[in-house]
């Protein structure tokens, strides 16, 4: 047959008319799908056959639960009440039910369902169960209902549900970074008064003092919380993310009375971290599988003229052929752009998204996508996280995913709908260099690391077990030349194992308010200490009042937390408008720090040790990426086999992707690496005066942003990625 790189049919063209009738025939569901909303989460398994069916939908041993069988049966009918009264839906599917029960009957749970699955219908649905259960078992009145809080990192998300959620008369709202100042007291007062039913926020807003002290404050408590991308709590999974670790912690803190996780993205020791941290028993894990059969999966080597001018006629062929709302996923936001560029240039309906446009600009853009004005979006990973539309036709990727469980979020996108849909992977043979670029620009250097452990310690210097030391990460960013987000694993290591300190709610540095008509009527009314200090405290200046809170508490014999609060309840209800800035981050000391150089050192070199396993990780995440989509197997069956799974029914193969048609793996050339050549080597050296540091000038040399680099504009030098095909390891030396 010749080589891949003549291969040129489309091998989504290949099936025939049978395959066709088999993978559209006419689903079950159709008989009663009238009338149902179009964004129907949970029927992107409807191509299943019977014994796909058998295997997915096994009768599960979990439903029983400590409330007992006639608890779980009353729970069950009143779930599938609500599902259908207000989400006008017949039935649950797959293991919904379970989850439900698992929750209403007060225990907690992890759902890993595949994307688009249903999994907002797990917490959703006991939301607004719990003030029936309430009054059935005459427990408490609607003024302390409580609330379900929903943690997503996710805006697009929060956006989406909550509209729909609205729509359909159910309570919800958001509290994020979108919201005006009137917004949010509209929220809170909702909150006092019980009138909400879901809540969703970032992570990160367990790090705001004010609304950790509302939210403990709530009538009735948090009856619930949802962990959604519960994936970033593991330390050792693709996504780890350091905040996620304080979202355990608020659990036990503000007493949740239950918990959820959701991922779609899970392997087998991600759970087990999930379950670990959220004291999740192993019959209240609930999975389906991975596997889409309207999903085609394919993958192109374009030959080799001018590599980024035929993978765009490619592009533009594969578009004509195949209409429809596309994503057109890149790895750099300049990607972003000059593509949609490229595609409305020749006619295509495109748009850009990525992380570095503006907020408006991004919402436009969301929403003309879900309305159907904008057919594709080329976007970086800051796209698709939430977005619910049903009818996305084709995903694909220009660039290499950095991990398999990304490339399976991006194209579980498709086909919603349970229609026919095309994921194609363009794959070019410097694929791998973004990867590398991404993964080596978080290791600091070993010296960077050493100052920052020094400086950390020094920060807590005569201080002993209990106090509290405060820092500022964007400082030292800077000043150590480490990315936001090694940095905060740095810190989490510090923690979690070693136990040498503990985070704790960061503080602003600075209180500013502007006054309502109503603030002085009030702050005189009001006899509480705190109301007295603020009065006696605020200076003002022009437009502002200005408080030094810790001053205020000092000389009131408060606690800094008690006028926080009180500011705080001020600005929930309308009297002053209060604004924070310079954020600090406060950790207090857990046990007696290391002091003698020894001792530091093992600190340095066990923390080096494991950011650079971080690494080799992620390279190693990219390898496998290539590896499914170049290997001797079926992308589907490589594809639930990382997530510890197989195919329905134990298929050998899902007969519709590239391996399938073709039966050989698509490989792309080697790329060769060009020697590096004391010449080159000089003209970075002349870019830059700084000697202290190899790998700082190995990051210029390859392309690799950091602060240090960004602040001495080295990214805009001539030198900069003068060595991006050589050896990055030889270029460190």
């Amino acid at each position: 047959m010749g080589d891949d790189s003549d291969f040129e049919v489309d091998v989504f063209d290949r099936v025939g008319e049978a395959e066709l009738a088999e993978l559209e025939r006419p689903r079950k569901s159709q008989r009663i799908s009238k009338g149902l909303p179009d964004s129907r989460e949970d029927d992107v398994f409807d191509d299943l056959d019977e014994a796909d069916l058998a295997e997915l939908e096994r009768p599960t041993k979990r439903l029983k639960t400590s409330a007992g069988v006639s608890n779980a049966q009353s729970h069950l009918a009143l779930a599938e009440r609500i599902l259908k009264e207000k989400f006008g839906y017949p039935s649950f599917r797959h293991e919904q039910a379970g989850a439900i029960q698992s929750i209403l009957a007060g225990d907690n749970a992890l759902v890993i369902f595949p994307t688009g699955a249903g999994k907002s219908l797990c917490y959703q649905i006991p939301a607004i169960a719990f003030p029936e259960l309430d009054k059935a078992n005459n427990r408490r009145g609607s003024s302390t209902a409580g609330v379900t809080l929903v943690v997503s990192p996710l805006i697009a998300l929060m956006k989406d549900q909550v509209d729909a959620l609205k729509k359909r008369g159910i309570p919800a709202d958001s509290i994020d970074s979108s919201k005006s100042w009137d917004d949010i007291q509209r929220i809170y007062a909702s909150l006092r008064e019980s009138k909400l039913r879901i809540l969703y926020c970032a992570p990160e807003r367990l790090n705001n003092e004010g609304f950790v002290a509302t939210i403990g404050d709530i009538p009735g408590g948090i009856r619930l919380l949802a962990v959604d991308e519960a994936h970033c709590v593991s330390e050792w999974g693709y996504s780890f993310r350091p905040e996620y670790l304080k979202v355990a912690r608020f659990a036990d803190e503000v007493k949740a009375e239950r918990v959820i996780c959701l991922t779609a993205t899970a392997t087998p020791d991600v759970a087990k971290d999930i379950c670990k941290t959220f004291r999740i028993k192993d019959a209240c894990v609930f999975l389906t599988s991975v596997y889409r059969p309207n999903i085609m999966l394919g993958t192109r080597m374009p030959k080799l003229k001018t590599e980024c001018d035929n993978r765009f006629e490619e592009l533009f062929s594969f578009l004509r052929t195949h209409p429809g709302p596309t994503l057109v996923y890149v790895a750099l936001q300049q990607q972003a752009e000059t593509h949609a560029q490229v595609l409305k240039d020749q006619g295509f309906n495109a748009a850009a998204f990525h992380a570095g446009m503006k907020k408006e600009e991004k919402l436009f853009v969301q929403d003309d996508f879900m309305t159907g004005k904008i057919q594709i979006v080329c976007a970086t990973i800051a796209f698709g996280m939430g977005i619910d539309k049903p009818d996305i036709r084709n995903v694909i990727h220009w660039d290499l995913a950095s991990t398999v469980e990304e490339y399976s979020q991006q194209i579980g996108r498709a086909g919603r709908d349970g229609k026919k849909s095309y994921c194609m992977f363009y794959l070019a043979p410097s694929a791998f260099y973004l990867r590398q670029v991404f993964a080596r620009g978080d290791l600091p250097a070993r010296q960077s690391l050493k100052r920052l452990i020094s400086n950390i310690l020094d920060q807590a210097r005569g201080l002993g077990v209990n106090q509290v030391f405060k820092v500022s990460h964007y400082q030292q960013e800077r000043e150590y030349d480490i990315r936001a987000s090694p940095l905060s694993i740095i810190y989490a290591t510090l923690e979690l194992h070693f136990g040498f300190v503990r985070a704790i709610t960061p503080e602003y540095t600075t209180y500013k308010f502007e006054a309502m008509r109503s603030y002085y009527p009030k702050i005189k009314e009001d006899k509480s200490k705190e109301a007295k200090a603020i009065l006696s405290s605020a200076t003002k200046k022009l437009k502002f009042h200005h408080i030094d809170v810790n001053a205020a508490a000092r000389d009131a014999g408060l606690d800094r937390n008690d006028i926080v609060k009180k500011l705080n309840q001020l600005n929930e209800r309308g009297h002053i408008k209060l604004q924070t800035k310079g954020l600090e981050h406060r950790y207090v000391i857990q046990k007696e720090l290391p002091k003698t150089k020894e001792d530091i050192e093992a600190v340095v070199d066990k923390i080096y040790a494991q950011l650079q396993q971080r690494e080799r990780d992620a390279l190693n995440r990219g390898r496998e990426v290539m590896d499914l989509i170049t290997g001797n197997k079926c992308f589907a069956r490589a594809l639930a086999e990382h997530f510890g799974m197989g195919l329905p029914g134990g298929k050998p193969s899902c007969g519709h992707c590239t391996y399938c048609f073709t039966r050989r793996s698509v490989r792309p050339p080697a790329q060769p690496r060009e020697p590096t050549t004391a010449a080159s080597i000089q003209r970075v050296l002349q870019a830059t005066t700084v000697r202290d540091d190899p790998r700082f000038l190995a990051r210029v040399a390859y392309g690799i942003k950091s602060p240090r680099v960004t602040q001495l504009k080295l990214d805009k030098s001539p030198v900069f990625r003068s060595l991006a095909h050589h050896d990055f390891e030889v270029c460190t030396v």
